[in-house]
């Protein structure tokens, strides 16, 4: 191939990227940074981040309790993800069917999930429903029933999830990575629980996890839409009040992926082989953390632009997509990647991830790609405030991250400062091949196991 097309495929790359940034930033009618945060005080002395907005008669509210399924009890994974579950099958003097009947009247939506760190949740309402939700929602969070046939049936329905994941290669890579990754750590179980765990909650093990994590010192909340800091405040002492001031979370160690280097080889009869890949990254306070976001984009983060895809769907059709990310959590930080390709391919698409990962590291990027990056990162970031529950969630996200209500005028300062030297730095810092540790799924020609697949996870 002569040389001037595949300059004009470089050059089309680029123009997707800028365009995809010019488009995110028309996408909605005010900037991030247009985003006035309110930090609300209850008399109570609950906090809470408010952006009013009158425009709709509707009101969002995001929470989060820090302790998510890394608080399951030893030999009950899945207790956190079950809580999540029930606190709609009844509370008070309320059964599930009385619950349920009352949420679909004045048509609040609700929703419940436990995360790895946190149990996160939310409502929303019109504002004419807005005391009644509330008022469901501290029944919820205060008072909820545990009764044994709800508790039965939603333990049925993650059972059966969990059976469906058995035959699933994602879900098998996933859960087989961070077994090996972390040992030991709670960072191994899964959030979605195992059939052993789920099996051996009780209604007690329920209410055991809510008293650790369900207290006032370990909530967040944001809240967006038709409501006065005058309004929010009293309804936050309603609602919360109740709430013991602390729970027993207890200290979670720090944690490292501990198999650096390994290669883990579940045997499935499938056509394609899944590989998760990662090593350690950065946290998100770690001082690197925006060059390692510019870093990512460009090796697999930035869906066609990146050289990933690049080499491995472009140049070579290994695999229809390829991507990496960055995964901070609050006791660690990986760099992880994930590809599906041909078994008799999967030799090569692993050799050829191998090579990107150690040439970023070792070369760094273009100037051309980090500004390419840059321009993407800081124009698709408005694009995350698409309704009034997202910009609720994302008002709780950045005070889990530990930020203040400014971040949203500073982020893409942040961005904007990082230099390809910055990048090229933090690339020979975290790229290393070697550390890489890499989880096939499936009967891949080529490659040889390095350490054993886990027993009892599948």
């Amino acid at each position: 191939m002569s040389a001037a097309p595949v300059m004009a495929f470089a050059d089309l790359r680029r123009c997707i990227s800028i365009l995809a940034a010019a488009l995110a930033m028309l996408a909605v009618a005010a900037p991030a940074s247009a985003i006035e945060v309110q930090e609300i005080t209850s008399p109570g002395g609950i906090k809470a981040w408010l952006v009013e907005d009158h425009s709709i008669p509707l009101v969002s509210l995001s929470l989060a309790f820090r302790g998510g399924s890394v608080l399951d009890p030893a030999g009950k994974d899945g207790t956190a993800q079950l809580v999540a579950g029930l606190l709609d099958e009844g509370a008070g003097d309320l059964d599930s069917r009385a619950f349920q009947q009352r949420l679909n009247e004045l048509s609040i939506d609700w929703s419940f999930d436990a995360g790895i760190d946190d149990f996160t949740g939310g409502i929303r309402t019109l504002t004419e429903n807005r005391d009644a939700a509330f008022d469901l929602l501290r029944l919820g969070i205060t008072k909820p029933r545990f009764d044994a046939d709800p508790v039965e049936r939603i333990r049925g329905q993650l059972m059966s999830i969990l059976a469906g994941d058995t035959g699933d290669a994602s879900s098998i890579a996933s859960r087989a990575w961070w077994h090996v990754s972390y040992p030991g750590h709670p960072y191994s179980r899964q959030t979605a629980g195992t059939a052993a765990g789920l099996k051996a909650i009780t209604a007690e093990d329920l209410r055991g996890y809510m008293k650790r994590v369900f207290a006032r010192a370990n909530l967040i909340v944001g809240v967006v839409g038709d409501i006065t800091p005058g309004e929010l405040g009293p309804l936050l002492d309603k609602t919360f009040g109740e709430l013991p001031e602390k729970g027993d979370v207890p200290k979670i160690d720090e944690a490292m992926p501990a198999a650096a280097g390994a290669t883990v080889i579940v045997d499935r009869d499938i056509p394609q082989s899944v590989v998760l890949f990662g090593q350690e990254g950065v946290k998100r306070h770690d001082p690197d953390f925006f060059a390692a976001y510019v870093m990512n984009y460009i090796l697999g983060g930035g869906g066609f632009t990146s050289r990933l895809t690049t080499e491995v769907r472009e140049k070579r059709g290994l695999a229809y997509s390829v991507d990496t990310d960055l995964v901070t959590l609050d006791h660690t930080g990986i760099i992880m990647g994930y590809v599906a390709t041909k078994n008799e391919s999967a030799a090569e698409t692993l050799a050829v991830l191998r090579q990107e990962w150690a040439r970023l590291g070792e070369e760094g990027p273009t100037p051309q790609e980090t500004e390419d990056a840059k321009l993407y990162v800081t124009g698709s970031y408005a694009l995350r405030f698409s309704s009034s529950q997202r910009i609720a969630d994302i008002l709780v996200g950045i005070q889990q991250q530990g930020f203040g209500s400014d971040y949203f005028e500073k982020r893409n300062s942040y961005v904007e400062a990082v230099t390809p030297e910055d990048v090229r730095r933090v690339a020979k810092r975290l790229l290393d091949p070697n550390k890489l540790i890499v989880v096939v799924v499936g009967r891949p020609a080529g490659i040889t196991a390095t350490a054993p697949a886990p027993e009892g996870l599948f």
